[in-house]
C-alpha cells in the first residue's frame, strides 16, 4: 500500500538508473506459504539437527584472526579466504576464484601489500532458475583481551547460560556469512532441490573502506555476475532485540575537514598568548557554527534538499516496534533528543544528521600542555538521505565555512573539503525480493518483521544496485544489541539457527515469485 511512496523516493535516489527501478517494484506476488510447508517440514529439522556442525564451521572461522586494519595479520586474513573456498569447495560449489585485486594502496608500511581476494563461487547453473548474489565479509575490526573482553576474542565461546555465541566477527559478518554454507549444507543432506542458482561473493577488505571491490564488481557485471536476478546481503542487524526486521534504506555518508593554519610552528602561549590570532579559537568558532545542541544543522540550504514525509511514510513508521527505553538503553544514558518513536526513528534514518568528530593537530593527551597549536584540522561528517545532492551539499558545507570564519575577521586561512562521500539508499520495501523475506519472516518468526532504514551507510549496496541492474535486499541475522565493533561481540543461538532457516525460506519464496 505504500508502493507509490516509495517509487517516489527511488526515482529521486541518488545515481540510480531507470532500469533498476523498472525491476525492483512488485505489486502482487503468487508465493504461498502452503504450498512450501512440506519443503520447510523437512529443512527446518535438518537445521536443528545440524547445529553442532554449523557452530562448529563458525568456531574455525573465527579463530582466523582475519583484521583487515592490520598489516601484520593480512597473511591471517587471507588464510580465512582459503579456509571459506575450502568449505565451499565441500559443499559442492563450483567455479570457485580468489579474486586478486592488486596492492593495497597507501597510506601503508609495507607498499607491496597485496590487498586480500574476493570469494567468489557458484552453486547451481540452472537457467530455469534465478540466480541470487548473497554478499558478506570475512574481514572483521580489532580484538584485544585487554580491550575488556570476558574471554578471547578469536576463540569462540558457547555461552550455554546466555544461550549465545560470543567471539570477534560471530555477528558482523563471518556468523551470517557462513550462515548462507550452512543453507547449502541443510538443502543436500535433506535431499531438497536448491531453489535459486547462488552465487557468492565474500570480500575482505569491509572493515577498511572495502578497497577495491567497487571496481571488481562493475568489471564482473558482464562476466561472472551476468544473470544475477537478485543481491542478499547479512551484514546489519534488527532495530532491537525481540522482532525481526528488513531493512530498505541507508543514510549515505559525506566526511569534511576544515583546516585553520596560522603561524608556522607550535608556539608558546606565555610568550605568544593574546598577540597573535590563535588558529585552534578560530575553528572552534566555526565549527560551532555548523550545528546546534539540539541536532539542528546551521547550514543554509540542506533542509530544503530534503524529501519530505508524507502521512503513508509516518503509517510505517507508526508500526515499528521501538521505544526510548530502548535508546536510552543502547546509548547507556539518558541524553536523547526526542522523546517519541517516530521522532527517534525519523531522525535516526531518513533526516540528515551532522556529527563533529574530532580534532587533529591540537593537543589531546592527559596533563597540561601550554602550546598554540599552528594548524588544526577539524572534521566531521554529515549523514545524506533522498534527495540530498552530493556535489550541491559539498557547496553549501564550504561556503558556509568560508563565511564563518570571515567573519571572524581572523588573518589566519581557513579551507574547507571534502574527504570521502557515499550515497544513500532507498529500495521498494514491496518488490519481490523483500514480499519473500517478508514470508519468510512470518513462517520462521510468526510474526510480520517490521520495515526499518538504517542511519549508517554501506556503500556496496548502491554499487550492487546500480552495477548489476538489479535489486538489494538487506536481510539481517542478528539483533541490535550484538555488540558489533565492540567489546563481547556475540551473537544468539536461536538467531543464528532460525536465521539460517530465514535465508533458506527466503530463497524458496523468491524462487515462486513472478517477478525479480
Amino acid at each position: 500500500m505504500f508502493v507509490n511512496l516509495i517509487n517516489k523516493l527511488i526515482s529521486t535516489s541518488a545515481k540510480k538508473p531507470p532500469q533498476s527501478i523498472a525491476r525492483t517494484v512488485s505489486t502482487t506476488t503468487t508465493m504461498s506459504p502452503a504450498t512450501l510447508q512440506p519443503i520447510f517440514d523437512k529443512l527446518f529439522p535438518k537445521v536443528e539437527e545440524l547445529k553442532p556442525d554449523f557452530i562448529n564451521v563458525l568456531k574455525q572461522a573465527v579463530e582466523i584472526p582475519a583484521v583487515s586494519g592490520d598489516e601484520s595479520l593480512r597473511p591471517m586474513v587471507v588464510k580465512k579466504a582459503k579456509f571459506l573456498a575450502s568449505q565451499l569447495e565441500s559443499l559442492g560449489f563450483h567455479d570457485i576464484q580468489l579474486k586478486e585485486l592488486g596492492t593495497q594502496p597507501p597510506p601503508v608500511n609495507n607498499t607491496h601489500l597485496q590487498l586480500p581476494p574476493v570469494v567468489l563461487s557458484r552453486y547451481g547453473s540452472d537457467p530455469a532458475k534465478k540466480t541470487v548474489l548473497v554478499y558478506g565479509h570475512y574481514d572483521v575490526q580489532p580484538a584485544q583481551r585487554e580491550d575488556g573482553w570476558d574471554t578471547e576474542p578469536f576463540e569462540l565461546v558457547v555461552d550455554e547460560a546466555t544461550q549465545t555465541l560470543r567471539g570477534r566477527g560471530s555477528t558482523d559478518d563471518t556468523g551470517p556469512l557462513t550462515g548462507w554454507l550452512h543453507v547449502v549444507r541443510a538443502h543436500k543432506e535433506a535431499g531438497i532441490d536448491f531453489p535459486v542458482n547462488l552465487i557468492t561473493c565474500f570480500e575482505g577488505m569491509e572493515e577498511s573502506g572495502s578497497l577495491g571491490l567497487e571496481e571488481l564488481i562493475a568489471k564482473e557485471a558482464s562476466n561472472y555476475f551476468k544473470g544475477v536476478d537478485a543481491v542478499c546481503i547479512s551484514d546489519n542487524y534488527w532495530l532491537g532485540t525481540k522482532k525481526p526486521v528488513l531493512t530498505y534504506g541507508l543514510r549515505g555518508c559525506n566526511y569534511y575537514q576544515v583546516t585553520v593554519s596560522g603561524p608556522k610552528a607550535d608556539l608558546h602561549s606565555g610568550v605568544f598568548g593574546g598577540i597573535i590570532a590563535e588558529p585552534m579559537v578560530d575553528l572552534v568558532q566555526v565549527l560551532s557554527g555548523l550545528v546546534d545542541s539540539k541536532g539542528k544543522i546551521l547550514i543554509d540550504g540542506i533542509d530544503e534538499m530534503v524529501a519530505p514525509v508524507t502521512e503513508k511514510e509516518k503509517e510505517i513508521y507508526e508500526k515499528i516496534d521501538f521505544s526510548l527505553e530502548e535508546l536510552n538503553e543502547a546509548s547507556g544514558s539518558n541524553t536523547a533528543l526526542y522523546t517519541s518513536k517516530e521522532d527517534i526513528l525519523m531522525h535516526r534514518w531518513r533526516y540528515p544528521s551532522l556529527s563533529v568528530h574530532g580534532v587533529e593537530g591540537a593537543f589531546y593527551g592527559q596533563g597540561a600542555k601550554t602550546v598554540i597549536p599552528a594548524k588544526v584540522s577539524g572534521k566531521f561528517s554529515i549523514r545524506t538521505v533522498p534527495d540530498m545532492d552530493s556535489e550541491k551539499l559539498t557547496k553549501l558545507v564550504v561556503d558556509h565555512c568560508n563565511k564563518s570564519f570571515a567573519k571572524l575577521g581572523s588573518p589566519n586561512t581557513c579551507h574547507a573539503e571534502l574527504i570521502h562521500d557515499g550515497a544513500y539508499w532507498v529500495s521498494d520495501p514491496f518488490n519481490a525480493q523483500f514480499s519473500a523475506a517478508a514470508e519468510a519472516t512470518k513462517v520462521v518468526y510468526g510474526v510480520e518483521p517490521d520495515l526499518t532504514r538504517e542511519g549508517g551507510s554501506i556503500p556496496i549496496t548502491l554499487t550492487f544496485e546500480q552495477e548489476l541492474k538489479t535489486s538489494v535486499l538487506l536481510l539481517p541475522m542478528g539483533r541490535g544489541d550484538d555488540g558489533a565493533h565492540s567489546i563481547n561481540e556475540k551473537l544468539d543461538i536461536s538467531n543464528f539457527i532460525n536465521g539460517i532457516k530465514l535465508m533458506g525460506a527466503y530463497l524458496h519464496f523468491y524462487a515462486q515469485s513472478p517477478e525479480n
